[in-house]
């Protein structure tokens, strides 16, 4: 929507989501890119009927099924992706164009942009589980003081505080995304990297490396028996590239759903 600079709507949360689950059952698609159309990223929800989409439900009573905030869900869609994703952020990104990038492995920014978390000036607080995934990125003092103040800041502050990875030219921000997501797949193993994106996410919740030795454990043990890492061990001791035959949409273990995490 770039004539509304973007503006986040409910239409959009579920073609995104629809989109997600696509990329995960396609296995031609290897990394997501997501940039906005037009001048901005994303300018946060549309507010031309003056906040409505803050006011769902038809009653004072809160349930988590009918009164889920939308972009929550949506960033907990982004965190169940198998595939890794990254943010190219074209321009002004604030609110949910904030929050949305959040649950994204990596973002890379115009030195353009401009990012707010801006909600405590519209009287409401994060949103998109941003509570959770922004304290985790820059630590609690920063996510403090971006939430608090709901200050808009540039690209310069958002890379010394470790949100995003690297600033680009209008002009190099999307080729050098793409060049990131075939750095990030060209040489591995579909189905290693979706099993390592769940693990990594899902361990920042973990409570202790005990946790994670069990994760790990099982995961390598159902690997190790995979045509794919015969395939890796042969195309290494070879020296030439591999050519893995696991895929995600078929090949994923039935406990990654269940791990105790």
């Amino acid at each position: 929507r770039p004539n509304s600079l973007n503006a986040f709507t409910t239409i959009m949360v579920e073609e995104f989501i629809d989109a997600l689950d696509r990329v995960d059952q396609d296995d031609d698609v290897r990394a997501v890119v997501v940039t906005g159309s037009g001048r901005a990223f994303c300018a946060g929800a549309d507010l031309a009927d003056h906040g409505s989409i803050f006011n769902q439900g038809d009653t004072n009573d809160f349930v988590m099924e009918e009164n889920a905030d939308g972009s929550g869900v949506l960033a907990r869609r982004l965190f169940d992706c198998y595939k890794p994703l990254i943010a190219a952020i074209n321009g002004p990104a604030v609110g949910v164009g904030a929050t949305i990038t959040l649950p994204m492995d990596i973002r890379l920014v115009s030195d353009t942009a401009t990012i707010g978390f801006v909600f405590t000036r519209l009287g409401l607080v994060v949103e998109a589980c941003s509570s959770w995934f922004l304290p985790r990125i820059v630590g609690i003092s920063q996510a403090a003081e971006w939430a608090y103040s709901g200050r808009v800041f540039d690209a310069a502050e958002a890379l010394n505080a470790g949100l995003v990875r690297s600033i680009h030219s209008p002009e190099d921000l999307l080729p050098a995304a793409y060049e990131l997501a075939t750095e990030l797949t060209k040489q591995s193993a579909p189905v290693a990297v979706a099993m390592s994106r769940r693990m990594l996410w899902r361990m920042l919740g973990a409570s202790s490396p005990e946790v994670a030795h069990e994760v790990d454990s099982r995961a390598i043990f159902y690997l190790g028996r995979s045509p794919d890492v015969r395939e890796g061990v042969d195309a290494f001791t070879e020296r030439r590239p591999a050519r893995f035959p696991g895929r995600v949409s078929k090949d994923l273990p039935e406990f990654i759903e269940s791990w105790p995490f």
